[in-house]
């Protein structure tokens, strides 16, 4: 009976030809030339991308050769792509006037995502410290976040032996006590965490700072300023002492920040405007300081024979 016959769908011509490799073909990543307007920046990406020496060499080198390495990408709901690792060669690849760049996009969730953005990043020779201090914080989250999940990135999540902070510190080729040491420095201030990337704040009292109250902090830059000083790693952790007591004011962070360090009584500082009315004017600071040092010894082996004699 007509009514009993069911509807038959027919394969089309190209599943009846394509083979199993060829579809598994279509499933493989694969390299794109996307243009650089459609990729966007990861949102939170702790890495600074800044047009230094190192960026116009890359640029250079992309203007002769290419991106050699693809970027990584992945779809962005709101349009274009999402860049997760390869930021830095994008931004060179627009110095050298490019239109678009290598990269292999990926369904990639945020945690999954992050993980990636993170370790393709760590690699590099030379980290701020706040870059690395954010970088471990999100690293740690997006493991947390997955649990005891190996479908999403490597085997880091999978392994049950170890814990989160295990596992950030043994990828980074650190203690777990530095990891966390990095990241309780996420709990500065922006402005003082500027200060420990650009070396006025030593690492270890910066860490001891981080435990003031973000009000305490903006305090601290005003008391830094009316001593035009830095606190030592003895007067952070007195300040952190006083701030866990709550007897942390304006008038005793002057007090600590006024004080007269013993490493400032026994040191001699020159300007360089000094020295370089002794040296000619193409001597570099590191030549007029090794010229200083010969000197010195020289002077030093004269007064050790005139004592001699």
């Amino acid at each position: 009976m007509k009514g009993s016959v069911k509807k038959v769908e027919l394969a089309s011509v190209d599943d009846l030809f394509s083979t199993e490799e060829s579809r598994a073909d279509d499933k493989r990543e694969r390299v794109q030339e996307i243009p650089l307007s459609e990729l966007h920046p990861f949102k939170n990406h702790p890495f600074k991308v800044k047009d230094d020496e190192a960026m116009m060499d890359t640029a250079e080198s992309i203007k002769q050769y290419g991106v050699l390495v693809p970027a990584i990408a992945r779809p962005d709901p709101n349009g274009g792509y999402e860049l997760v690792a390869g930021h830095r060669r994008h931004r060179a690849s627009e110095l050298a006037e490019m239109e678009t760049m290598p990269v292999i996009v990926r369904d990639l969730d945020d945690d999954a995502a992050t993980i990636i953005m993170v370790d393709s990043n760590l690699q590099r020779e030379s980290l701020l410290p706040s870059e690395r201090a954010f970088a471990y914080k999100m690293k740690l989250d997006a493991i947390k976040h997955q649990g005891v999940r190996t479908d999403l990135t490597s085997r880091q999540v999978g392994e049950k032996s170890q814990t989160s902070i295990q596992l950030v510190a043994n990828q980074a080729n650190e203690s777990q006590r530095q990891v966390q040491r990095y990241i309780r420095l996420t709990e500065l201030i922006p402005p003082l965490l500027d200060m420990v990337d650009e070396r006025k704040i030593a690492f270890n009292p910066a860490y001891e700072l981080s435990f003031l109250k973000p009000a305490e902090q903006e305090m601290l830059m005003d008391a830094m300023d009316y001593a035009q000083s830095t606190p030592s790693l003895s007067q952070a952790q007195r300040l952190k002492k006083f701030s866990q007591d709550g007897k942390l004011s304006e008038e005793v962070m002057e007090a600590i920040m006024s004080e007269e360090k013993k490493s400032e009584l026994d040191k001699v500082t020159l300007s360089s405007d000094t020295l370089r009315k002794y040296f000619p004017k193409s001597y570099t600071p590191q030549r007029m300081q090794e010229t200083i040092i010969k000197l010195l010894e020289a002077w030093q082996k004269k007064r050790q024979r005139d004592m001699e004699r």
